[in-house]
């Protein structure tokens, strides 16, 4: 019997590799998405990694294109 992990999106990121963001950032580069849920997904994904692991989405910030706003 196969077993199947369920990881919340934290733990999900927390086993990330700088692999795997680097595939992820490749995959956002390309653009090449069936639906632009998908890589919407994929940029959701990349700003949760970017304030969780700062270290892993640092050479990849330039794709998420974050402005910083005054909440004033």
């Amino acid at each position: 019997m196969a077993v199947t992990h369920h990881y919340s999106r934290e733990e999900y990121i927390n086993h990330l590799t700088p692999q795997d963001v680097a595939a992820l950032a490749r995959r956002l580069e390309e653009d090449d998405y069936d639906t632009p849920f998908a890589a919407l997904e994929d940029w959701h994904l990349l700003r949760a990694i970017a304030f969780q692991r700062p270290e892993l989405a640092e050479p990849y910030l330039y794709l998420l294109d974050l402005e910083a706003f005054d909440e004033s």
